[in-house]
């Protein structure tokens, strides 16, 4: 276990990995003249280099060409949001005409909830996981109260059955077939944020439909992170955001799929200029005309300037591809967890589920002796330029991304985790 720990076989393994060049493809932050060990990519992913090039081109347009820059050259902004399409279906595994770019995560959720929830006197529950990330649970109440109805009869929370708030298969599939009869929608996580777990998206949708309830998906913590494929999981519809794994910067502009069987849906939706059908778009008349597809949920044009670092960050998914980035992120979240387990049991427990399969490149940590010890941990890593998250009441989040992180960076971590040992 000498050898794990030693600095040579860290760089061992960062010299023998075939995506090490995409660290140089980023701004890395830094901590006394030095690269930080950024482990925070589940919460903001770091700047993508080309994306300055991206934003400098619209800036460039907008003072040389103005209002025209809609119509004339390279990248228009009439149909700049049709350039995300092809590479973020490739992404989240899904038809061009399934995925679009717009808005942000709790705003597409609702717009999707307007048209997906549909409370019957019969089917009025929308189900979803217990510990759920605020945003979503405060969507989800107050689409019950849209719809006028008492969040405490129809919002259903599956507790988790797991001692670390994990879920197993059989308690989901538990909890939709108790409420099958009475259930409306399922909106579920693709990796929950405090712990890391994963799902099988295409289970849940499976159990959901055979319930007769419609099934979306938050992908917040799994886009970018996971390979997935939306269209074959049978999704009726997903939200996720730019900002964490996809590198497109505070605020991004947020995605959103909705599957190819609801292209051209009567469902009711709230509507906006820029989802009427572009054939009819500009001849301004009163009447709604929806483009078939995810596009035709889009309220208004889309903001340029947000869009463009997505850009870049697609391009370097393109380039280093999903396979690759994930079995990078599962060899250093092995050589996390291995690290963990041989040196560190007196310290940290490990949350996230062992399962390469029920994870991504996130390890949640629980500091041994409680919340006020996790804090102390924390800052005393921040302190050394080794940046994770804090999550309450007592997670520490470690995330190498497997774009930009590397084994000498996992390394950093358990050595300074030492060392905070050995000064209690």
């Amino acid at each position: 276990m000498m050898e794990v720990m030693s600095d040579a076989h860290a760089a061992a393994c960062d010299t023998a990995d075939p995506l090490r060049e995409f660290r140089n493809e980023f701004h890395l932050p830094q901590h006394n003249g030095a690269p930080q060990a950024y482990f925070v990519g589940n919460s903001l992913g770091l700047q993508p280099k080309g994306a300055r090039a991206h934003l400098e081109e619209v800036l460039d347009k907008w003072a040389h060409d103005a209002v025209e820059g809609h119509f004339t050259g390279n990248a228009q902004w009439m149909t700049y949001h049709a350039l995300m399409r092809e590479p973020l279906a490739r992404v989240v595994g899904a038809q061009p005409s399934e995925v679009v770019a717009m808005n942000s995560l709790s705003t597409n959720l609702h717009l999707m909830l307007v048209s997906f929830y549909r409370p019957t006197r019969e089917r009025p529950v929308l189900l979803m996981e217990a510990g759920a990330f605020p945003s979503d649970r405060y969507a989800l109440e107050s689409q019950c109260r849209f719809h006028g109805l008492d969040p405490a009869e129809t919002l259903v929370e599956v507790q988790p059955d797991g001692e670390d708030g994990t879920f197993s298969m059989a308690t989901i599939e538990r909890a939709i077939a108790e409420h099958g009869p009475r259930l409306a929608c399922i909106v579920w996580p693709g990796v929950q944020y405090r712990t890391g777990q994963a799902f099988d998206l295409k289970e849940i949708a499976q159990l959901g439909h055979a319930a007769g309830a419609l099934v979306g998906f938050d992908l917040a913590h799994a886009v970018g992170n996971l390979p997935l494929q939306l269209h074959d999981a049978d999704a009726d519809f997903a939200v996720w955001c730019h900002y964490k794994y996809l590198n497109a910067g505070p605020g991004a502009v947020a995605g959103c799929f909705v599957h190819a069987r609801h292209a051209h849906t009567d469902r009711p939706r709230f509507a906006g200029w820029w989802g009427n059908d572009e054939s009819v778009r500009f001849k301004m008349g009163p009447q709604f005309s929806p483009t078939p597809g995810a596009d035709g949920w889009q309220l208004s044009n889309p903001p340029i300037l947000g869009l463009a670092p997505l850009r870049a960050s697609l391009d370097l998914f393109d380039r280093a591809t999903l396979p690759a980035l994930r079995l990078k992120s599962e060899q250093l979240t092995g050589y996390l967890e291995q690290l963990i387990h041989a040196e560190l049991r007196d310290v940290l427990q490990i949350v996230t589920p062992t399962d390469p399969g029920q994870r991504g490149c996130q390890l949640s940590l629980r500091v041994i002796g409680g919340r006020a010890q996790g804090r102390a941990l924390f800052d005393f890593l921040a302190a050394r330029g080794v940046l994770g998250d804090w999550r309450e009441p007592d997670v520490i989040r470690i995330s190498p991304v497997p774009l930009y992180n590397t084994f000498a960076d996992v390394l950093r971590f358990v050595r300074t985790v030492q060392e905070w040992r050995n000064d209690q």
